[in-house]
């Protein structure tokens, strides 16, 4: 990793879904690796899922077990084509205390889906250059908001839009959910902003598209409101719960998986 503090995670599946079970937290000033070891109290089959850091770089990780312990292949997911998100450093998972806390690593665990996550903290801007690659990537549903990174109200107007048609486009009956960013009190900016994303799901409800979805500011906090940020912008746990609530029930609702 990249000489900054690292956070892994794990989950073990049990009869009634995942559970946390524990995080290595190496120290800020490592040099030369760290390890660590989780003990389980009894011998026998688990399924174990390790959520990799939101921000820092893992290089190499190795997996040590026992001389006499069996490895088996995973059960599959349930949804076998993977969920895409796009955007900003929200959807990177800043702040989540724990990877496992990011709100695509809680819907993966409500779903039992796996996800690819293109989330660039400050980056995402609704680039033609991301639309392409984006619109060949085989997924069950796209998932996208970049609204804090788009530099103004003008340049929202100028690629959301654009880069909705771009992968419609391409795939005709994909899911798509458009997402604002997850604030419950906007300013006046912010509602312009907003407007902008909603007549993007507009134009496209218009147009005989039965398989967009918007989900809204009020919509993603509902749950923790005005509780659910750090800097009244990236969400902290509270705040990534509620806007998976907010997401899954839509992902429920709408039968997509």
């Amino acid at each position: 990793q990249n000489h900054r503090a690292v956070l892994i995670d794990g989950n073990i599946k049990n009869n009634g879904g995942e559970e946390y079970y524990n995080t290595f937290v190496p120290p800020f000033d490592i040099i030369d690796g760290y390890e660590s070891v989780l003990d389980f109290d009894t011998r026998k089959e688990r399924e174990i899922t390790i959520n990799f850091p939101l921000y820092s770089d893992v290089r190499e990780l190795y997996i040590g077990l026992e001389a006499d312990a069996v490895i088996k292949e995973a059960a599959p997911y349930r949804v076998k084509i993977p969920v895409v998100y796009y955007g900003s450093s929200i959807t990177q998972g800043g702040c989540a205390s724990r990877p496992g806390n990011s709100y695509q690593a809680i819907v993966s665990r409500r779903f039992d889906c796996d996800y690819i996550n293109l989330g660039f903290s400050g980056s995402a801007k609704g680039e033609i250059q991301m639309a392409d690659y984006i619109k060949k990537l085989n997924m069950s549903l796209f998932v996208y908001d970049y609204d804090h990174n788009a530099p103004t109200t003008e340049h929202l107007i100028n690629t959301h839009e654009r880069m909705f048609k771009a992968v419609r486009e391409e795939q005709r009956s994909l899911p798509i959910i458009i997402m604002s960013r997850p604030k419950f009190n906007l300013t006046e900016e912010e509602q312009k902003r907003l407007e902008v994303i909603r007549k993007t799901y507009n134009n496209a409800v218009a147009s005989g598209d039965k398989n967009v979805y918007l989900i809204d500011g009020k919509m993603l906090t509902e749950l923790c409101r005005n509780n659910g940020t750090v800097d009244n912008g990236h969400p902290n746990d509270f705040g990534f719960a509620s806007m998976a609530k907010a997401l899954g029930d839509v992902i429920e609702k709408g039968n997509i998986f």
